[in-house]
């Protein structure tokens, strides 16, 4: 097959995008569909009276290889959360930091009253340990549960519940702590590797770098096109009528011939267009809430995330505009909250409004919040699949579709930026080898 051989690419997510520059650099002749307005799938913001807010609150781990490698994180203009956390409780807050990477309150993490001295210790050598192992001894192995993990390292009951339970009900969504440990494992190292940050411009600047890179490669990006069929050579369905061994059919009636397809969609869109039954559907939510103060309020808390330890609601948080001026107008202080307990889908913007602010009136008993006002409430329903431990013996490979086509997702590697990009490389050297038959 000649290199400018035809790939369509369904989705414009990370992995979408990924794939398609990446495809497009090797001299194929690349078009990627995307059903929304704009690419980027579950990482995208938006501007609502001068804020700049983000599905959800998402930041970017700058460790994670595939970001390294996909991304120039120069051009993003990153803002970076400092290391650690606040532990915040009724009357009390602690700063729990790494004292190797933030050397500077390394007097005050030793000294935290939240977290024994002897759990300190034993994040050190944790640390030490997942440090030294090789990228291939992630992910593979045993699995169980973040919390079984830490049971058996010894760690404390008062550093899993005010630390560990909200820090990682962040990232994992998962206050329980069920989820893998080796998703627990694989974070935990990039977070002692590198940062976390966000683009000044928000988090959507990350997929609109990867589609500037695909576009300057080459590849068409079209958007607002949704696909409702492919019909591909191998499939039940047969090839394409004019000798192209895939057709992608568009709801609008329409169709385009590829010789082969890149299916980066949804999961459920995944499964459905694939029929690869393994592609998980099952989601974990959250609700993010974005509030502000009154003109000329500040609200600085030394960059870090704040962890609900004495309740659930909300989990965590985060003084976005004291990360990220950027995300809020002049004079303005721009905050977030995520809530990851069951019942907080159904809870009213009002009850959200109110737990927000009792929670930070308690933890900052020397200011009022009184005049905290609501921006925006986003209730996501998928925020990541479910990932207990075990969880990727049962997900999809990128060549399980049926005839030219493959899988781009992070539902093929884990759910995370990482999972996403490096499913999209995976896919691109799939439909490389795959075109070179």
């Amino acid at each position: 097959m000649d290199d400018d051989s035809e790939v369509a690419v369904v989705g414009g997510g990370l992995a979408g995008l990924t794939a398609a520059a990446r495809l497009a650099e090797r001299g194929r002749d690349v078009t990627l569909f995307e059903r929304r307005e704009r690419v980027g799938g579950r990482v995208r913001s938006r501007t609502v009276d001068g804020f700049t807010l983000d599905r959800g609150f998402q930041v970017l781990f700058t460790a994670y290889p595939a970001v390294r490698e996909e991304l120039d994180l120069d051009a993003l203009d990153l803002r970076r959360f400092a290391p650690g956390a606040t532990i915040c409780r009724d009357g009390s807050r602690a700063v729990l930091s790494d004292p190797i990477r933030d050397p500077r309150h390394a007097v005050e993490s030793a000294l935290n009253h939240e977290v024994p001295l002897t759990d300190k210790l034993r994040t050190l050598a944790l640390r030490h340990d997942l440090l030294r192992r090789p990228e291939v001894e992630f992910f593979v192995g045993p699995d169980e549960s973040i919390r079984e993990y830490l049971d058996e390292w010894g760690f404390s009951d008062a550093y899993v519940e005010r630390f560990v339970e909200p820090f990682y009900g962040g990232i994992t969504l998962d206050r329980s702590l069920s989820t893998s440990s080796q998703v627990f494992e694989y974070t935990f190292r990039a977070m002692s590797r590198g940062g976390i940050a966000v683009p000044a411009a928000g988090m959507a600047a990350v997929p609109d770098q990867l589609a500037a890179r695909a576009s300057e490669a080459g590849a068409r990006i079209e958007t607002s096109r949704e696909v409702v069929r492919i019909d591909a050579e191998g499939g039940e369905e047969g090839g394409s009528a004019d000798g192209a061994d895939a057709t992608v059919s568009f709801a609008d009636g329409t169709a385009h011939a590829a010789d082969a397809v890149v299916v980066a969609a949804d999961p459920k869109t995944a499964r459905r267009l694939t029929d690869v039954r393994s592609v998980p559907t099952e989601g974990v939510g959250c609700v993010s809430a974005w509030y502000t103060l009154p003109e000329g309020a500040t609200f600085e808390a030394g960059g870090r995330i704040l962890l609900n330890a004495g309740d659930e609601r909300p989990n965590t948080v985060v003084p976005m505009s004291d990360v990220a001026p950027e995300y809020a107008p002049d004079d303005r202080a721009l905050i977030n909250a995520t809530f990851v307990d069951e019942a907080a889908p159904d809870a009213d913007d009002g009850t959200l409004h109110a737990a927000t602010r009792e929670a930070l009136a308690s933890w900052f008993p020397e200011r009022s919040f009184e005049g905290l006002e609501p921006v925006a409430v986003d209730r996501i329903p998928f925020a990541q699949f479910a990932q207990p431990p075990g969880f990727r013996a049962d997900l999809p490979s990128v060549d399980d579709p049926d005839g030219p086509v493959c899988l781009a997702g992070d539902y093929t590697e884990w759910s995370s930026i990482q999972g996403a990009m490096a499913s999209g490389r995976a896919a691109s050297d799939a439909v490389a080898e795959l075109l070179a038959e």
